[in-house]
């Protein structure tokens, strides 16, 4: 099934008149209930092939170089994705219930024009995180090229485009194609790709630590590792900031899952499979994440630890036919075996971010930039504009550094989707009371206004308290007022509870 193929079906139950509708196409139109066909499965897949992805595998790491022990790590990221689990319900429902995508939704709140703000913004950081998943997918590419044609890494003398080599730039490229090709080939193309995805990387991240446990003789030094604090009063300025993170991370799916809740067969599908494949999924791929890293540095006591958090890093010394630092032989002393590795491990790297980079990052995105303009952008050209804004970015100096990424990144999605979740939650369970017309919400001429001044004033008092915080995390300005500091580090907890609140407040003075 291929967006819009449900349309006529859609047509004759909205009323054939919003054909013309400005506000109305194929790929935006309400799912009818003979093509919800997504099963419990296919939403718990989603999520683990979702969380089988190299930034889940580093999100450990960023956290015990700030000083955390391995538990300590382990109960943030459990918790931070058992917090942003209880929005990402909340706004799943309307989908599964009246078959609708994240942009027709926010009409609601927002109202039919004013719903592209939230919309852009919500586009605009999974253009980030695109752009992210993509270089690290084109990075296993040229760790792949590099198995069998060692001189690839050198290639372009060290000409750099952006700060990025030749060879990490054709890497690039060539797993941005295969991104967009799959996307190209419909939802339900996405629904196979995660339903097999799934399961076939996790077997191959529980074969990478079954051989590094063998090699390292045991789980190595970082299960040992104690913390950095003595106290919760130490701790506690550092593990605000990091639950705060954490929410952040799947922040953009508390929007946008409607765009795969309107294909579900019920709430119970979509409320067990999300709730059993998110919180679970994240935390047993980063345990696996730490021991094998644990194990990594008693096998390669030379390399630097900040890299060995780097899967592909570990992947290039495993395919290298030279002694990593440390040692006087490769890690692998048969030729064969190393393109077998090479060969085996790409394969599920590059599954892994396929999986999460389509479906968190070019689904919702696809659909938001469609409901611009329904009658010129199509799904298509939707995740085309979304892989060329990908680029755009300059993903590669997002990871820069693991204060970049968590405090800075991280932080700023939190920032300006969180309030956006609050706004839709509010409107839908507390102001709507679960009841939508959806016809409604294709209506140029309809009881939905254009522009929904409580939901857009809301929205600003969400963003603004964090925005200087922001601004120094980033590192665009030098300093501000201690309190925007103190803030900050809550930024998606404060946003969701003002934003939350104005709304409302707004809505029943308007209400009288």
């Amino acid at each position: 099934m291929k967006h819009g193929d449900y349309a006529e079906e859609a047509l004759d139950a909205l009323g054939r008149d919003l054909e013309q509708s400005a506000l109305y196409n194929p790929d935006l139109a309400p799912v009818p209930p003979s093509y919800r066909t997504w099963s419990t499965y296919a939403f718990a897949a989603l999520w683990i092939s979702m969380a089988h992805c190299i930034p889940t595998y580093t999100l450990a790491g960023g956290l015990m170089a700030k000083g955390m022990n391995w538990w300590q790590a382990l109960v943030v990221i459990g918790l931070g994705n058992l917090i942003v689990l209880v929005p990402i319900l909340l706004n799943a429902h309307p989908g599964t219930r009246y078959g609708i995508s994240f942009p027709v939704l926010a009409r609601a709140s927002f109202g039919t024009e004013g719903a592209k703000i939230p919309a852009v913004l919500r586009a605009l950081v999974a253009c980030g995180w695109f752009g992210i998943n993509t270089f690290l997918g084109g990075e296993a590419v040229k760790t792949f090229i590099a198995t069998f044609w060692p001189g690839f890494l050198h290639l372009g003398g060290g000409w750099t485009f952006a700060g990025l080599e030749l060879p990490s730039g054709i890497g690039f490229g060539i797993f941005w194609v295969m991104n967009l090709f799959i996307i190209y080939r419909g939802m339900d193309a996405v629904r196979i790709f995660e339903n097999w995805a799934a399961p076939i990387v996790l077997v191959l991240a529980v074969a990478l630590l079954g051989w590094v446990y063998v090699r390292a003789d045991g789980f190595g030094p970082l299960v040992g590792q104690p913390s950095r604090y003595a106290s919760i009063g130490e701790f506690w300025p550092v593990l605000v900031p990091s639950v705060t993170a954490m929410v952040s991370f799947w922040s953009t799916l508390a929007l946008n899952i409607p765009d795969f809740t309107r294909f579900g067969r019920g709430q119970r599908e979509q409320f067990l499979g999300q709730a059993l494949g998110l919180p679970t999924t994240m935390i047993a791929f980063s345990a696996l994440a730490v021991l094998i890293t644990s194990a990594s540095v008693a096998i390669i006591p030379g390399a630097p630890m900040e890299k060995l958090w780097n899967p592909e890093y570990l992947l290039g010394l495993m395919t290298s036919s030279s002694a990593p630092p440390g040692l006087t032989a490769p890690l692998i002393e048969s030729a064969a075996t190393r393109a077998a590795v090479a060969v085996i491990a790409v394969f599920g790297i590059v599954l892994a971010t396929l999986s999460v980079n389509i479906a968190a990052n070019v689904v919702g995105p696809a659909n938001d930039f469609a409901n611009l303009a329904p009658k010129w952008i199509s799904f298509k050209t939707g995740g085309l504009i979304t892989g060329v804004l990908g680029i755009v970015c300059l993903p590669w100096k997002l990871m820069a550094d693991a204060s970049t990424y968590l405090d800075g990144w991280l932080g700023g999605v939190g920032m300006l989707l969180g309030p956006v979740a609050a706004i839709m939650i509010a409107d839908y369970w507390i102001v709507r009371r679960q009841e939508l017309v959806v016809r409604d919400l294709f209506r140029e001429d309809g009881p939905v206004p254009r522009f929904n001044a409580a939901a857009n004033v809301a929205l600003i008092a969400g963003i603004l308290p964090n925005l200087p915080g922001f601004l120094v995390a980033t590192k665009l300005v030098d300093s501000v007022p201690d309190a925007f500091l103190a803030i900050y580090p809550y930024a998606w907890f404060t946003g969701v509870g003002i934003a939350l609140g104005t709304y409302l407040l707004l809505t029943r003075i308007r209400r009288g």
